[in-house]
């Protein structure tokens, strides 16, 4: 294989990566939160999932909405 054709699969492929993971990022965020209700939180969860711009549009609009929930100590 050519050098150059290495080069560009290894650069597309960590690009992949790293926004595969800023989508994870973002669902999982949706996911430990609360959101005021169920339909906003299916929303946010379905924009978190779209391809390569959902987690900005999560990150700027949607992540201070929810709010993780309290746990109680039962200690």
């Amino acid at each position: 294989m050519d050098n150059t054709l290495v080069h560009t699969i290894l650069i597309w492929s960590g690009i992949g990566i790293l926004f595969f993971g800023l989508t994870m990022l973002a669902v999982s965020d949706v996911l430990r939160k609360e959101f005021s209700s169920i339909k906003i939180k299916v929303l946010w969860g379905l924009i978190a999932l779209f391809p390569f711009v959902g987690w900005v549009i999560y990150l700027l609009f949607g992540f201070r909405q929810g709010k993780v929930p309290v746990q109680d100590d039962l200690h």
